[in-house]
């Protein structure tokens, strides 16, 4: 009994120690006044428009969005572009179809109802095409990483010179918020790397916001709807609650007390 106790108290310690030690290696994400936040919070158009156009020049050319439709950077709650803007966005890139009559598969502009393309066909090019890593695919990763949005634009602003005591080797970047402080991804971003359509100036910390802002919309496409229907239903659940009080109170007020 002795002997099972010490090691469940042995399990627990390693297990705090490790968490510890993480916490201790990775600081506090940065913080930034996200529109999206909180109970009547709302996705800013004009950024997750900037974010398409960083995810577009900057991001796409490695990682991919595989659950993302043309058809919804139009859609309601989202970038909201208009219809002819989202189809002249699909037209410009290219997607395989067929067969044809001839039973040969071809190339065509993409529609409203593609899929957004893909950088490589497949897991192990992409791999083969960034040194053994794999960018994973950002439809949901703002969902997906431990401290979602605050951790993905900490990550983008978080490439430093690495301390004395770390060694990386090549191909491998110092980044303190990343896990382990390790990535095989460069820093993505830098001033002036794209030139915004509405005329925003292009800062590191600017298109690192308006690129978590996508990444998040892309995760949660109907967190408005969310929002609304939350709100409407804790307003009835006051009034109804209001009713049912003043309904029992005029029930029991019509009952003597006997003493």
């Amino acid at each position: 009994m002795n002997k099972l106790i010490r090691t469940i108290l042995f399990l627990l310690s390693t297990v705090f120690f490790q968490n510890y030690s993480i916490s201790a290696e990775t600081p506090s994400f940065l913080k930034t006044d996200w529109t999206f936040k909180g109970l009547f919070g709302k996705y800013d158009r004009a950024s997750l428009q900037r974010g398409y156009q960083v995810y577009t020049e900057v991001c796409a050319a490695c990682h991919s969005m595989q659950y993302l439709s043309y058809r919804n950077l139009a859609e309601p709650g989202g970038p909201e572009f208009t219809e002819e803007e989202a189809k002249f966005i699909a037209a410009s890139f290219e997607v395989l179809d067929g067969p044809n009559s001839d039973g040969e598969m071809f190339m065509r502009p993409a529609k409203l109802s593609d899929k957004f393309v893909m950088p490589y066909e497949n897991v192990e090019a992409s791999k083969a095409a960034n040194g053994g890593a794999y960018p994973p695919d950002m439809s949901v990763l703002a969902k997906a990483r431990k401290g979602g949005a605050d951790y993905i634009y900490s990550l983008l602003l978080g490439y430093d010179e690495p301390p004395a005591d770390i060694k990386l080797d090549d191909g491998v970047y110092y980044n303190k918020y990343m896990y382990g402080n390790k990535i095989k991804m460069s820093a993505p971003l830098s001033d002036g790397l794209v030139e915004y359509n509405d005329g925003t100036d292009a800062t590191k910390e600017q298109m690192a916001k308006d690129i978590t802002t996508f990444l998040m919309w892309s995760a949660e496409p109907h967190l408005e709807t969310r929002h609304k229907t939350g709100f409407r239903v804790i307003i009835y659940l006051i009034i109804l609650s209001i009713l049912v009080y003043l309904t029992m109170k005029k029930i029991w007020s019509r009952v003597e007390t006997k003493i």
